[in-house]
């Protein structure tokens, strides 16, 4: 019979859950704002409207403002 885990072990697992929802999410920080429901309807419909998603715009929208003042863009989507 298989003996069970350490807790710190399955927590530390790659097969465990929620370390594989982190994903591409590792190593990165959360930017985010408040806006309008109707800003954020635009977007999502510009998102499929491009066949893109949210993230991707903001990462394009972002680096145009980069551009804007002068500083090197990161290219993130």
């Amino acid at each position: 019979m298989a003996q069970a885990k350490p807790a710190a072990e399955v927590l530390a697992a790659p097969e465990n859950a929620a370390a594989s929802k982190l994903g591409g999410r590792d190593g990165k920080k959360a930017v985010s704002g408040y806006f309008s429901p109707e800003v954020s309807r635009g977007l999502h419909m510009l998102a499929l409207e491009q066949g893109s998603n949210l993230q991707a715009l903001m990462g394009e929208a972002f680096d145009d403002l980069m551009r804007k003042y002068g500083k090197h863009p990161f290219g993130e989507r």
